[in-house]
């Protein structure tokens, strides 16, 4: 389906460095094309140094929105009006909306998330959760689920960052070392496995995680989108294990800020279709 950008065309950008490899394009620009909004999404690599000219362009130019990627989720905050609730605890933005100049940041990482959980059925209040890893992702992850009402253990092979992660967090958090040890006492009392970290990220032969560990009544999530399928996930399978690869989290959040910007429900399919399509390289 081809479209005509005018005037009225509203328009949402991505804000990283680098962004020749995002997703978001191909997921944002089918679902505007599938429900016939006026609108296109563009990736825009921005240094750091030009990172509150590249805010300032947003309000001037009057764009609908932006996304916010590496390296930016943080530095953005001082250019912003407003922050959501859980965007102000994490201290970090993956999603600003544009109402005439008002520029109010969110966090769909972790709202994105959640919903990745809910939608196969699984709720995490009351649960035991292993969460590998300390940052971004693991931060983002770790205070949605405390706020659901997990309780969690935070395994980060530097342990004072796992701490203060924990300490962040507040509430029903604990913060060991990552090692295989600490990892199999974690696993016997866990009932949900998140890998928060990149190991494994194309490279499919790395898992953080030992087949030997994984067990048919566990659910492991793993955020590493490329490789869909994970050498964690395939263990996990082969275990008998719930498994949620890394494109729901990314479709998820994808699809919170759509809505943001637009007001209507995201077409999560297509979206979820668009980025395997890409990260296949299917045609």
């Amino acid at each position: 389906m081809s479209y005509q950008i005018t005037g009225k065309t509203g328009v949402c950008v991505l804000f990283g460095d680098p962004v020749e490899h995002a997703m978001s394009p191909v997921m944002h620009n089918a679902a505007f094309q599938k429900l016939g909004l006026d609108y296109v999404y563009v990736p825009c690599r921005v240094k750091k140094e030009d990172l509150g000219k590249a805010v300032a362009g947003i309000r001037a130019m009057n764009f609908r929105g932006f996304n916010v990627t590496i390296p930016h989720k943080l530095a953005v905050i001082p250019f912003l009006d407003k922050l959501d609730p859980m965007a102000q605890k994490l201290g970090a933005v993956n999603t600003v909306v544009n109402d005439n100049g008002v520029l109010t940041g969110y966090n769909t990482d972790a709202t994105g998330f959640l919903q990745s959980l809910l939608e196969k059925g699984i709720e995490p209040k009351g649960r035991k959760i292993a969460i590998l890893g300390a940052g971004g992702s693991a931060r983002a992850i770790a205070f949605i689920l405390a706020d659901r009402g997990a309780r969690l253990v935070i395994l980060n092979r530097h342990v004072e960052r796992a701490q203060e992660l924990a300490r962040d967090v507040g509430k029903n958090v604990k913060a060991v070392p990552l090692d295989e040890a600490n990892l199999a006492l974690a696993l016997r009392d866990s009932e949900v496995l998140i890998n928060g970290t990149s190991v494994g990220m194309q490279k499919e032969e790395e898992t953080p995680v030992p087949a030997g560990l994984l067990r048919r009544d566990l659910v492991v999530v793993d955020i590493v989108y490329n490789p869909i399928e994970t050498r964690l996930l395939k263990d996990a399978k082969a275990a008998g294990a719930v498994t949620i690869d890394g494109v729901e989290m990314l479709v998820w959040q994808g699809a919170q800020g759509f809505e943001k910007w637009t007001g209507q429900k995201a077409p999560v399919d297509l979206m979820r279709k668009e980025a395997i399509k890409a990260l296949t390289h299917e045609k």
